[in-house]
């Protein structure tokens, strides 16, 4: 089960919406529906947890490029709304770099002729993920430290209360508790 809340700082504090992200194919799509949350190009939190498994945050800061910080990355690889966050830049890879397989290298006939080449692709799991999602936080990881959360303090959350925790440390967990 995902849960997925935008908090907007706003004046008078944080406003926060329960979003649905089964539109968003993109991280740019995330991004834009950030943006339309809040009007006067204040910071906005994109915040997503998968029961006890991962938590994300993306923060947009008006026009810029928004920030990430996934706790683990092979965790939210095996989730669609996960595979929004992972972006080729944040892993670490050259762009389309784990599209999946080359199908023109691929052995289609049956045989286990080419197993050299299967060898290299041994870690690859679903997707094409393989051994390059680590099981370790990814990303920008002082993402919240001008809100009053450090690096430190971020990737000891433990997925299963994390939002809760950064919505605390915010002010913002009435407002988040309201759309939970």
């Amino acid at each position: 089960m995902y849960f997925a809340a935008l908090l907007a700082r706003t004046e008078d504090g944080w406003k926060a919406s329960d979003t649905e992200l089964d539109d968003v194919e993109t991280l740019s799509d995330l991004a834009d529906l950030a943006r339309e949350s809040s009007p006067e190009e204040d910071t906005v939190l994109v915040l997503i947890e998968q029961e006890d498994a991962w938590f994300g945050v993306v923060r947009v800061d008006g026009e810029e490029d928004p920030r990430i910080y996934v706790s683990d990355a092979a965790a939210a690889a095996r989730s669609a709304y996960g595979e929004l966050l992972l972006t080729d830049e944040l892993l670490g890879r050259e762009p389309g770099a784990a599209d999946g397989p080359d199908l023109d290298e691929l052995d289609l006939d049956g045989t286990e002729d080419g197993e050299s080449e299967a060898d290299d692709d041994d870690g690859d799991e679903e997707g094409g993920t393989g051994d390059a999602v680590p099981h370790s936080p990814v990303g920008d990881s002082g993402i919240l430290d001008d809100l009053g959360i450090s690096e430190k303090e971020l990737r000891t959350l433990d997925a299963e209360d994390a939002l809760g925790s950064i919505a605390e440390a915010l002010g913002a967990s009435e407002v988040l508790e309201t759309v939970r």
